[in-house]
C-alpha cells in the first residue's frame, strides 16, 4: 500500500533508513510545496541497502529548517521513500520481494502489487504535473560517480551534467524508475559511489539542491568536451546453475578478486576476464538490449581462459556475491557516437 501525505512527520529527518520503516510502516509519497511548480520527483530507497539518496535528501532539508525555521523549497518536492522494510534490515530487498527498481511501468517481470504501487506513483506525478525526475543509488563496486539517461536528449543530458560529466545511456534492464518517468519528463539515475560514503551523500545533496533551484531545462546542445557519453550495450549476468568464485579452483568460473578495478576502463582485445574448469561453455549470460545473447561477441574461450573479443568498458563491476546473484555481475558500455544531439523543433 502507497501512503501519500503533504507534511513531514515529526522526526522523519532525524530517522536513519533502518528506521523507517517503523516510523512509515510503507512506501510513502511526501508532497511539499515551494515556490515555483510542478514540482521536482526525487526516489530514494528503491534498494534498501543503498542509503545516499535519503541521507542526502535529509540532510537538505534538516539544513534548510535549520537555516530558515521552515523549509523554503526553491521549488516544490515530491519525494518518494522506496523499500522500507528492506531498509530495515539494511538488504537490497527482502526474500520474496521483487526489485523496487525493476517494477516500475514498462517492466516485463510478472504483475505484483509491487507493479501497481509504482503505476499508483507514476498516475499521482502525472495529475500534479512533475519538472524533473531523480533517482539515487549507490553501488557496490569501484566506479566514479555518474548518471544515467534512457533517453538522448538535450534536456535530459543537461539535468545529467549537473552531476557528472560522465553519462551512461541505456535501456536495459526495463521497469526501472527513470525510464517511467521519461515518459512524463527528464528523467536520470545517479550513481554515488559505496554505501557511507560521505563524497557520495554531499555530491547527492548538492545534485538535487541543483536541481531544485533549476527554473528550466534548455534544449540546447552540450559541447562535446562537457560531456562523456556511454552507451549499455550488455547486460553479464551469471547463470543461477554456474557456481562462481573468487578464489582459484573453488568455482566453475573464476573471477579475479581485482575484477572491480576494471570499471570504467577501456579495456583492449585479449583482455583476460575470469577463467573457467573447462570448455563446455564461457559460464556467462550475455544479453543486448533486445535481450539477445551476445556471449559470442564479446567473449571468447580458450583452455581455460576467457577474454575479451573486442574493445570495452565494464561497469558496476562487484565483488558482492548477493549483488551478482540478484541483479548482474556487470554491465558492458561503449563510447556512444553522435552523441549531443542537435536542437529538435
Amino acid at each position: 500500500m502507497l501512503q501519500e501525505i503533504d507534511t513531514l512527520p515529526d522526526d522523519l529527518l532525524k530517522a536513519e533508513s533502518r528506521e523507517l520503516g517503523a516510523v512509515l510502516g510503507a512506501p510513502t509519497l511526501i508532497h511539499l510545496e515551494g515556490s515555483k511548480k510542478p514540482p521536482l520527483f526525487v526516489s530514494v530507497l528503491l534498494h534498501g541497502n543503498e542509503t545516499v539518496g535519503w541521507d542526502a535528501i535529509r540532510g537538505l532539508l534538516r539544513e534548510r529548517l535549520e537555516r530558515f525555521g521552515e523549509l523554503r523549497l526553491p521549488r516544490a518536492l515530491s519525494l518518494f521513500i522506496g523499500n522500507v522494510t528492506a531498509a530495515a534490515s539494511g538488504v537490497r530487498r527482502l526474500p520474496g520481494q521483487p526489485d523496487y527498481n525493476r517494477v516500475w511501468p514498462g517492466s516485463p517481470l510478472e504483475p505484483r502489487l509491487e507493479h501497481d504501487l509504482m503505476a499508483r506513483v507514476m498516475d499521482i506525478m502525472a495529475e500534479r504535473g512533475v519538472f524533473a525526475s531523480l533517482d539515487l543509488h549507490n553501488n557496490t563496486g569501484l566506479n566514479p560517480h555518474y548518471a544515467c539517461v534512457n533517453v538522448v536528449d538535450n534536456r535530459f543530458l543537461r539535468l545529467a551534467t549537473l552531476f557528472s560529466r560522465t553519462i551512461v545511456y541505456f535501456i536495459r534492464p526495463a521497469g526501472v524508475q527513470s525510464m517511467a518517468m521519461a515518459r512524463l519528463c527528464p528523467a536520470v539515475t545517479v550513481e554515488c559511489g559505496k554505501v557511507g560514503d560521505q563524497q557520495g551523500i554531499e555530491h547527492a545533496r548538492r545534485f538535487i539542491d541543483a536541481a531544485l533551484h533549476l527554473t528550466e531545462l534548455l534544449d540546447e546542445p552540450l559541447a562535446p568536451q562537457d560531456i562523456d557519453l556511454y552507451h549499455t550495450v550488455a547486460q553479464v549476468r551469471v547463470p543461477d546453475d554456474v557456481h562462481f568464485s573468487f578464489s582459484a579452483g573453488e568455482g566453475d568460473l573464476i573471477l579475479d578478486p581485482e575484477l572491480e578495478r576494471m570499471n570504467f576502463c577501456e579495456l583492449p582485445p585479449g583482455t583476460l576476464f575470469a577463467t573457467c574448469r573447462d570448455d563446455g561453455g564461457i559460464g556467462l549470460d550475455v544479453r543486448n538490449e533486445i535481450g539477445q545473447d551476445v556471449g559470442p561477441r564479446f567473449f571468447s574461450l580458450d583452455q581455460g581462459q576467457l577474454r575479451l573479443r573486442q574493445s570495452v568498458m565494464p561497469s558496476m563491476l562487484t565483488l558482492d556475491e548477493t549483488v551478482i546473484r540478484q541483479d548482474c555481475l556487470c554491465y558492458l558500455m561503449e563510447r556512444y557516437g553522435s552523441h549531443v544531439p542537435h536542437r529538435t523543433g
